[in-house]
């Protein structure tokens, strides 16, 4: 009889092991509103919007990494991996309509920053227009963070 007590003793601690070990759950990555940064810095608006999940020096290893089903890829490495030469258009056209648009992206977890930066400026004149040199701006300062070829 006391060889069934110790069976069902272990066999309840390792169920209510397992039961905390299941209830553990995923880092979720918080939804804020957008910030407003400086249009002409393009430095500012990586810090703000692309460090969280491809860190402060662009090599995908933010703090948000492990709440991504698909870790963000290294951006210091976008010419390297170009033939040596910064893909402009992609990463403009990434930042504009979002990952869906470019599948080496490789996830659409991404958020459409075109989108959102024009939020910064909803009304007036000159909304586009900002949103396109906010765009221009932080692709120039991705290029500034390249990596070069040994």
């Amino acid at each position: 009889m006391p060889k069934y007590v110790s069976i069902l003793f272990l066999a309840a601690l390792s169920s209510t092991a397992l039961c905390g070990i299941a209830q553990q759950t995923t880092p979720q990555i918080k939804q804020v509103p957008i910030q407003q940064t400086s249009a002409v810095s393009g430095q500012e608006m990586y810090k703000t919007y692309c460090a969280v999940c491809h860190g402060v020096d662009g090599r995908g290893n933010g703090p948000a990494v492990p709440a991504l089903k698909v870790p963000p890829g290294d951006l210091t490495t976008l010419s390297l991996r170009n033939g040596g030469t910064y893909p402009w258009a992609r990463v403009q056209a990434t930042l504009t309509f979002g990952a869906g648009t470019t599948p080496a992206h490789g996830s659409a977890e991404m958020p459409v920053w075109g989108h959102l930066l024009t939020t910064l400026h909803p009304s007036g004149r000159d909304s586009a227009m900002l949103t396109l040199q906010r765009i221009h701006n932080l692709s120039n300062y991705m290029k500034q963070i390249q990596q070069t070829a040994q």
